[in-house]
């Protein structure tokens, strides 16, 4: 008898289990944006939507990754919204009302983008006519792109702190440590003299996150065993066998 009711527990499972998700959402560890939309997924996956999480710093990801941006011609950084089924995709954060709309399958357009760059904002400490010839300038590419939305007013912007130099640019590519160390030093520096600028961060939060971001890069071309999309195939699997474990009531 009891055979009988795990039988039928099972089948109920399965019946209601529906079939093996193609929602992928890509995020990195250090990527600001990733940071706001997990919650936001988590609540998707809470009321039911099933979506695969799938974190960049492991190798097979990355190449899951490239697997379906060379399959749909797309590129995106992180967050990564796609469906591996039909190529639908949401780019970078977007709110819940959004993403719903993707998990439910509705297209979702890009967001508009500029037509060219604004114009550089004068530093900290620039004189009148300096700020006048940028403030002509930024209004003139308003108007160039008057279709995006919320384009702030050039006074308001002149209003907010600014450097009073530019940042160091960090080292590109495939950097050394000392490299990246000695940027780190300049940067401080430079943190020191901008110190009127709110929310800058100390370059010892920075390395650890680009030296990750190096590594994972250095990572990405190294062949596995198990392909990615047999990976993620595999942490599907894990994710059923939990949800049927604890229907079961099994501990």
């Amino acid at each position: 008898m009891a055979k009988k009711k795990d039988k039928e527990v099972l089948k109920e499972v399965k019946q209601e289990t529906p079939k093996e998700s193609t929602l992928y959402y890509f995020y990195s560890v250090g990527c600001g944006y990733c940071k706001k939309a997990d919650p936001i997924v988590d609540e998707l996956i809470a009321d039911g939507h099933d979506i695969l999480k799938l974190d960049l710093a492991e190798a097979d990801n990355r190449g899951l990754k490239d697997e379906i941006s060379k399959k749909y011609n797309k590129q995106c950084g992180t967050p990564w919204f796609i469906d591996a089924e039909n190529g639908n995709q949401v780019c970078g954060y977007r709110e819940k009302d959004v993403l719903e709309k993707w998990v439910n399958g509705e297209d979702i357009p890009a967001p508009p983008r500029p037509k060219s760059p604004p114009p550089k904002m004068p530093l900290h400490g620039a004189t009148k006519k300096e700020e006048n010839a940028w403030k002509k300038e930024y209004e003139k590419w308003a108007k160039e792109n008057e279709h995006l939305p919320k384009i702030q007013d050039a006074d308001e912007l002149l209003k907010r702190p600014r450097p009073k130099s530019d940042p160091p640019r960090p080292p590109m590519g495939d950097f050394t440590d000392e490299q990246l160390d000695k940027w780190g030093e300049d940067y401080d520096k430079w943190s020191e003299e901008n110190d009127h600028l709110p929310n800058l961060q100390k370059s010892s939060a920075i390395i650890p996150r680009m030296k990750q971001q190096r590594d994972m890069r250095k990572q990405q071309n190294k062949s596995t065993n198990i392909s990615p999309d047999t990976e993620a195939r595999f942490q599907r699997i894990e994710q059923k066998l939990d949800k049927l474990i604890k229907h079961l009531g099994v501990k």
